[in-house]
Parts: C-alpha cells; structure tokens; sequence
C-alpha cells in the first residue's frame, strides 16, 4: 500500500491539528504546506517538519507532488480553493462548513462526485466514541422506533473568560459580527448539533422551525470595527422523517457549560443519552426492566477512528468515508432554511 503525501492548505489554529493528527498515521506523510502568507507557511513547515511550503495554491497544484489536501482556510474561500484541488484531481478533507450556503456546498459536493475523488468534512463530533455507539445501537433496534429527540449544543464564552476575553480579543470578535464573516451560533455550531441528532438518530428533519437572539452586549451594540449583530441563542422545533418530533437549541449564553453536546432519543423500547465536547464522551441507556423504574446506566464505548484517520482509511481503499461532502451540504440546507424560518416566522419543510 503506497504512502500518501498529504498537503495542508491554510496554517491557522486548526491546521496544527490536523499537521498532529496526520503526521501520527501510518501510511501518511506531510509534504507541504500552503498560505497566503508564506512567511506563515514556512513557519508551520519548520514546526511540523514538513519539507515544503508555498504562498499560493495554485503554486502547490503546479509543484503537484502531493496525493491529498486538507482544506483548513476560512470559510469564505472553502468553495474556490475546493474546487481548484478537485479541478488537480486531488481528494480533499475539508474543514466545517463545507461552504457558506447550500448552493455552494452542492457546487464542491457534484465536482467532488463527478471527479470520482475521497470527499470528507471534518465534522468534528463524530469523533465522540458515544454517538458511534448510540448510532449502532439504533440501528439494531434496541430502542425501537424513535418517538422524540432533544439536542443541545451549549457554550458560555459571552458569560466567562476560560477562552479569553470576548470584548478584547478579535478571534471572538469576529464570530459576533456579520460582516467579518460570522453567522451567528447558528453558523459556528449550529452544524454539530444538527450533524449529532441526525446521524445520532439515524433520522433525517422533515420540517423545522428556528428562533433565533441577539442579545446587546456592548453599548451601541458594537466594539470598534465589529457590529455586534449575529444570533447568539437559537432554539428548533423540528419534526423527523418517521414523524418524531424534536427540539433542537444552541447558545452562547449556557452559563456553566464550556462546550457541551447533549443529545436523547427517546423510542418506544428504550432511550440513549449521548453527552460530548472535544475531548471526551459517556452513553447512557434506559433499556428492558429499567424503563419501569426509570434507571439509567452507563455503557462501555470502544474507541472510533477520528475523521483523519477515516479519511486516510478512504485514500488508502478508495472508498469514500463519511461524513462525506453530501452529507455537509444537507445539513447546511437545514442552516440555510433556519434563516428563512426565523424571518419569515414560520415552520419549513425540507425539500
């Protein structure tokens, strides 16, 4: 099995991970490193000892030496930098979203497909070794048909400073302030907890409702250059497509949760409670004799390949991994039409 050269595209935070991640798989070796600052780019080679750095993309696709990229620029270029890579015949591990809107996402996602090419995002949750296992055991019918799901995503970095001081410091800045790019909660994070309960269900939505707030937190509602003018709180109704109903909410303002996912699923022969963040994850069940007494009881998870070595698995076989870029483009379908639905004040189904 021939060793696979992996180029990472963008040398921002996340991009250090993914250098950790890949540079311990066997079978994969970093060999470049692309960013418009290629004084940037040269200093996450020398750090990740990657022989290779460039200031432009399209000067890596013309050195070509490399079998797969991973994508870590800012979202308002995923498309065209996308797209640059597939058009060079090269598979792509695209960091979340896959693009700013559905429509876009579909564009990457057909040139993916048609081109044949391992396509993945990099929908970090599905790391947590819980919903794996929750996944499988839905499968199996251990919970029977699914009657109800409630899904939270909860942060509190706008009430605590564990992640630095919003007010000061622009890497939060940004993400409150529409035109520097952000959409909200709803954008950051809203894709995990909508990629949770659907894959954790195994249940497409049919139908959603969105709410959405923004809160004033600084007089003016601004702080310098930045319009404090993004969705820091939503919460969904949504209805699945067997005719389960569901909640679904996210927030900035979870008061004593770092960075939580939760997720139940309620079904007429027993329920799964799923909790995660970024390092860490538990099930818990409420199966045969305990429905009666309403017992819940913690189930041993084995541990699940993280996305990159999933998507390393896909380079190695051919065969693409998930969550594959189709599967980003739905979900962004659903974040589109939460929009529509908070203006429009309404329940949409999902077309």
């Amino acid at each position: 099995m021939s060793e696979k050269r992996i180029l990472i595209l963008g040398t921002g935070g996340i991009a250090h991970r993914h250098a950790e991640h890949f540079g311990a798989i066997p079978g994969c070796r970093l060999v470049a490193a692309v960013d418009t600052n290629r004084q940037r780019a040269q200093q996450f080679a020398t750090e990740h000892a990657i022989a290779n750095a460039f200031g432009s993309l399209a000067e890596a696709i013309a050195w070509g030496e490399f079998d797969a990229a991973v994508n870590s620029t800012p979202d308002g270029v995923h498309k065209a930098t996308t797209l640059q890579l597939i058009e060079a015949g090269k598979p792509v591990f695209c960091e979340k979203p896959l693009a700013v809107d559905h429509p876009d996402a579909m564009v990457m996602t057909q040139a993916a497909e048609e081109a044949g090419l391992v396509n993945m995002v990099n929908l970090t949750y599905r790391n947590a070794h819980a919903i794996q296992m929750a996944r499988r055991m839905v499968d199996e019918g251990r919970i029977g048909t699914i009657r109800h799901v409630d899904a939270n995503y909860l942060q509190s970095w706008l009430t605590g400073k564990h992640w630095g001081d919003w007010r000061t410091e622009e890497r939060w800045l940004w993400r409150l302030s529409a035109a520097h790019g952000s959409k909200g909660v709803l954008g950051d994070i809203g894709i995990h907890i909508l990629d949770f309960a659907t894959f954790g269900s195994g249940l497409d939505i049919a139908a959603l409702q969105a709410r959405m707030k923004t809160f004033s937190k600084a007089e003016g509602d601004r702080i310098g250059d930045y319009a404090l003018d993004v969705n820091d709180s939503v919460a969904m109704t949504v209805e699945m497509e067997n005719g389960a109903l569901g909640v679904i909410h996210m927030s900035r303002y979870a008061t004593g949760n770092l960075n939580d996912l939760h997720l139940t699923l309620y079904g007429e022969k027993g329920a799964l409670r799923i909790w995660a963040n970024q390092l860490d994850s538990t099930l818990h069940v409420c199966l045969g004799a305990d429905i009666e007494t309403a017992t819940w009881k913690p189930v041993e998870c084995p541990v699940t390949p993280r996305n990159e070595h999933r998507f390393a698995m896909a380079l190695m076989s051919g065969e693409n991994g998930q969550p594959s870029f189709r599967r980003a483009a739905e979900i962004q379908k659903l974040l589109d039409l939460c929009f529509v639905s908070d203006r429009e004040g309404r329940m949409l189904n999902v077309e």
